[in-house]
């Protein structure tokens, strides 16, 4: 037991001291005006080229943009052996396990990218696996992180009884709110499923619903705001084979904390399956007494009282 108390706390003092490396990296380096390498995309025909751009071009009163999920895990944005440290450099969120699996197109250019903590949700324990995002400039800036809060998911779950009720924490740069987005434990079987939100905009409170559709041929998601009315559209592919999502949002609404809201959340989207069944089996396990879930400093500290004494 010891031998594994210590190998264990090897390991989180590790992580610990990568991420302290990491930050004290990108502190020295942001003193300097970075533009960073252009990053290159995989290779698309030019009649797919017109057609993404014909698709993200905002038209008609809505502003598009489309999330496109590689299909490949080895892409141009990580591959090469100094790539990945040349990523950190640029920003102190590129931690060593990020994996980039899509892009966001907008007015046919890549503006961002979004990957994922790969190590986190493939590597770790059932008792500690967590899906955490992340949303990158065309140069890699950090734009967004949208965590799964594990201990509130697995609450929410035990008492919609076992109905898997996911709760995300959604943080971007240069706003000041966090955003809880949770899966609606008022669900039937074979009933679409509602995501909901709200957003605190120059002092006004705004409420959003994420509906499955009823009838898709995709992945597809109505969005609604506090009157009930739709206001934009989360279209997913039917013939894609690993993902894609063509988004629509009213231009009235078309904030950027509300753009970046929803691309992160259409960026979940490709897991919301697994995640699913990973958040209902965990909270089956807790109740049985075979598993006693284990949380990150990351989300105890997104737990903590703002206001208590330091």
């Amino acid at each position: 037991m010891a031998n594994v108390a210590t190998a264990e706390l090897m390991r989180e003092a590790d992580r610990a001291a990568d991420d302290a490396a990491y930050e004290a990296r990108a502190e020295v380096l942001e003193r300097e005006a970075q533009t960073g390498d252009d990053i290159v995309a995989p290779k698309q025909s030019k009649r797919r080229q017109k057609r993404l751009a014909k698709q993200s071009t905002s038209k008609d009163g809505y502003k598009h943009f489309i999330v496109d999920v590689w299909l490949i895990d080895l892409n141009p944005t990580e591959f090469g052996i100094f790539k990945r440290s040349r990523n950190r450099a640029k920003s102190r969120q590129f931690t060593q396990d990020m994996d980039i699996y899509a892009e966001v197109i907008e007015d046919g250019k890549r503006t961002g990218l979004i990957g994922y903590r790969k190590d986190l949700w493939k590597k770790e324990e059932k008792k500690t696996r967590r899906l955490v995002f992340k949303m990158f400039s065309d140069k890699l800036n950090w734009r967004a992180t949208m965590d799964l809060m594990l201990a509130r998911s697995v609450q929410q779950t035990m008492g919609a009884r076992l109905l898997p009720v996911m709760t995300y924490s959604l943080n971007s740069a240069d706003e000041d709110q966090v955003v809880n987005i949770e899966r609606s434990a008022n669900k039937w079987p074979l009933m679409p499923e509602n995501f909901s939100f709200f957003l605190l905009e120059n002092g006004k409170l705004e409420f959003y619903r994420i509906r499955q559709d009823f009838f898709r041929f995709g992945d597809d998601y109505s969005i609604y705001n506090s009157h009930n009315e739709k206001i934009g559209r989360l279209d997913g592919a039917f013939f894609s084979i690993s993902g894609k999502w063509r988004c629509r949002l009213k231009e009235e609404y078309a904030s950027k904390q509300l753009l970046n809201t929803l691309k992160m959340f259409t960026g979940m989207l490709i897991f919301n399956d697994r995640c699913r069944s990973h958040i209902k089996r965990l909270a089956k396990e807790v109740m049985q007494g075979k598993v006693t879930p284990k949380l990150e400093k990351q989300e105890v500290d997104l737990y903590m009282n703002p206001r208590r004494v330091r």
